[in-house]
């Protein structure tokens, strides 16, 4: 860790993160100070003073970057991971925690569904690239605003908005093409905003066709390829549309609806055939999603400068979603030695999933002197009908033999939540300043009659109080210590406590766990924030502990050929960790930073049992130069050096026993190039995997699936 932290130091001078190379605006003057998130306070505050661990990435990293998706782009930041592969299949890793432990939230709306699997969460895709202003990442719980599921952190995609109330006419906007080498992507994409008086509008629009990419050669562990061999399943075909419309009936008063739909076909898990891995003896997995579609209306109320007893700000969320999504697994598992050649079972289901979701949000912010009270409530409830089927085929003892099942795997079920939060940040002194808040969180899952399930219904009810206490001081002009507490809630969802059938990774047989219990968390950060002119950093040391989390675990039974396993409840997982960020302008349009991440993962009454899947180190670097006086060229090289891990259950992987460390290397540039009248036109070149390296993100290592060669992707944009 030592010898990390003298690399760290070192790497300083390399790290292109800051928020110059996240804004047009000169990038030698940018400065987090002046950069506000609203996801840790829910009121505008200024990043340096916000008493958590947060990131902020504005529309203009996320355009300059070319990445797929939200996820890609966290990687380059501290505490933050990425888990799935493929167009748009990455979902995020906050702090080594993943899955249904993390909360997706649009305009602090929740994403989430109860639908999910527990490790795979929900995806960033759902929301379009070019509806989205910025992202922001809170690492840490946050239940006390936002309730279950946000355990590990909580991304907020906060979309751009369309002004209401205003004047006159006016409107702006974009349209991009990119295209990609790695996967032959082809990526239109538009939006525009404007407003005509008081009425206000958005549209945005985006469509993409990627096909698999290929791995390069090379060695990752016990693993060679010798030749670029394709991952199959990474490819998809998606739309994302958006449309919002409002009107300011006076300066404090708005109303808007908005309306967007997600449509994606031929998306799939990523797998890479046994017999490039050298294992053809091994079992075959093949898990893709043939369509999804996620429809979401949303009402929205916004007051300002109320004056009234009660609120100075009101915000309300009337919301109700569909999504539709359709998965089938394929698995082979062989008999092994002993069998003829090719014996074995061959078991092919297909899921249909219709979750609808209603819900609403509604909180008020009273402002008395220096002192802010937010308060309000929250509720949601998913209602999942689900239909599914399989085929289990045993071949090689002569005429294959085939068994149909066309029970629903998950009943039909409903989750309902209810809370109610308040949070209050206090100035003490002029120095001192306290967040404090609590939550009182309610919910009901019940199961519904479901045709050719026999098992009786069931009622479950969590109820439970969660708190934070964040403190911020001021020791000096530009240095805040910080000291952060908070309890972190998340029920089990329906697929944890109801599921039976096959696994989707295909690894064996999952009963139903209906007694499960909810998990805790207690987190622990300490940390400094300094800026001092051309300087900013901040260092973070966190310790999460989860009680009662929730693990699947093998009950030593067996189905068929498949080992029986059920969710249970673990007394303790434990991560820690540090958490360095710097970033620094320099002269002549260049400016630098650096991270460093270092997490330990442990079950703490079974200390021999390793439950890491994320790395243990990561450093991140690069250089940003923009041409100081105009603005019109910029550049980027970046790097990121993950560490060797090996406290990780990796099973039957080809890998090893071993995670490999890996370093990649990327560069980035664009240029304004000419106007048109209004138009303005410009261009961006992205290479990733400049070494051509083989490697896999570590929690997509024990189901290999590596990721892209070196590939160049450009985007053409035109503003105006």
């Amino acid at each position: 860790m030592f010898r990390s932290l003298a690399a760290f130091a070192g790497a300083v001078l390399f790290h292109g993160v800051t928020l110059a190379a996240q804004q047009q605006a000169d990038t030698t003057k940018a400065t987090p100070l002046t950069t506000l998130t609203v996801t840790a306070t829910r009121s505008p505050t200024p990043l340096f003073r916000v008493a958590n661990p947060v990131i902020v990435i504005d529309s203009n990293r996320l355009r300059h970057s070319l990445a797929n998706g939200v996820s890609e782009l966290l990687r380059e930041y501290p505490g933050l991971d990425i888990t799935g592969t493929g167009a748009n299949q990455g979902r995020p890793v906050i702090r080594g925690q993943r899955g249904q432990r993390i909360l997706l939230l649009q305009d602090g709306i929740r994403l989430n569904n109860s639908r999910r699997q527990q490790d795979f969460g929900e995806l960033p895709a759902l929301v379009g690239l070019e509806a989205v202003d910025r992202v922001e990442v809170v690492r840490g719980p946050l239940s006390v605003l936002y309730g279950t599921d946000a355990i590990g952190g909580v991304v907020n995609l906060i979309t751009t908005r369309p002004q209401y109330g205003s004047s006159g006419t006016h409107a702006d906007g974009n349209l991009m093409y990119r295209y990609s080498t790695s996967d032959q992507q082809q990526r239109p994409a538009g939006n525009i905003l404007g407003h005509v008086g008081r009425f206000g509008y958005g549209i945005s629009a985006s469509y993409r066709d990627a096909s698999s990419y290929s791995a390069p050669s090379g060695h990752f562990g016990n693993i060679t390829l010798s030749n670029d061999t394709k991952v199959m399943d990474t490819g998809v075909r998606d739309a994302s549309y958006a449309l919002e419309a409002g009107y300011g009936f006076t300066g404090q008063h708005s109303l808007s609806a908005r309306f967007s739909r997600y449509d994606a076909k031929d998306a799939g898990f990523g797998f890479v055939d046994n017999a490039a891995l050298g294992t053809p003896d091994a079992a075959s997995v093949q898990i893709r999603y043939p369509n999804q579609t996620y429809d979401k209306l949303s009402l929205s109320y916004r007051g300002n400068a109320l004056h009234l007893p009660l609120a100075d700000r009101a915000e309300a969320t009337l919301y109700s979603s569909w999504n539709e999504r359709t998965l089938t697994l394929g698995v082979f598992a062989p008999f092994g030695p002993g069998t003829p050649p090719g014996a074995g079972v061959q078991v092919d289901s297909r899921n249909f999933t219709d979750i609808a979701t209603i819900g609403y949000r509604a909180e008020a912010t009273r402002i008395f002197g220096r002192q802010i009270l937010i308060y309000g409530m929250d509720f949601f409830r998913d209602r999942s009908d689900n239909t599914d089927s399989s085929t289990t085929t045993v071949v090689g003892f002569g005429p294959p033999q085939s068994q149909i099942n066309d029970t629903a795997l998950t009943p039909n079920a409903s989750f309902r939540s209810a809370g109610f939060f308040a949070q209050g940040e206090l100035a003490i002194t002029d120095r001192l300043s306290a967040t404090l808040g609590a939550r009182w969180q309610d919910i009901v899952t019940r199961t519904r009659p479901t045709p050719r399930i026999s098992a009786p219904l069931v009622h479950s009810h969590d109820n439970t109080l969660v708190g934070s206490a964040n403190l911020s001081y001021r020791i000096l002009d530009g240095v805040n210590l910080i000291a952060a507490v908070g309890r972190g809630f998340r029920s089990p969802n329906l697929i944890e406590r109801f599921f039976n059938g096959p696994t989707p990774e295909g690894s064996g047989f999952q009963q139903r766990s209906p007694d499960l219990k909810p998990e805790t968390s207690v987190d622990v950060d300490l940390g400094v924030k300094l800026a001092r002119g051309r300087f900013y950093g901040e260092g973070f040391v966190f310790r999460n502990e989860v009680r009662n989390g929730i693990r699947i675990a093998a009950t030593g039974e067996k189905v068929g050929p498949f080992d029986v396993f059920q969710n249970v409840n673990v007394d303790k997982l434990r991560d820690t960790g540090i958490e360095l960020y710097t970033q620094i302008n320099l002269f002549a349009g260049f400016s630098a930073g650096g991270s460093f991440t270092h997490i330990s993962s442990k079950d703490v009454l079974n200390p021999d049992n390793p439950v890491g899947d994320s790395y243990s180190s990561k450093l991140t670097g690069s250089l940003i130069w923009k041409e100081p006086r105009r603005g019109r060229f910029w550049a980027e090289y970046a790097l990121r050096h993950n560490g060797t891990r090996r406290d990780v259950t990796l099973d039957n992987s080809p890998i090893g026993p071993v995670l490999p460390s890996f370093t990649v290397h990327s560069a980035r540039a664009g240029a304004r190039l000419f106007r048109v009248g209004s138009l303005s036109n410009g261009i961006t070149v992205v290479v990733n995997n400049l070494g051509n390296t083989l490697y896999a993100e570590f929690s997509n290592a024990s189901f290999f699936r590596p990721e892209p060669k070196r590939s160049l992707a450009l985007a053409w944009t035109t503003s105006f």
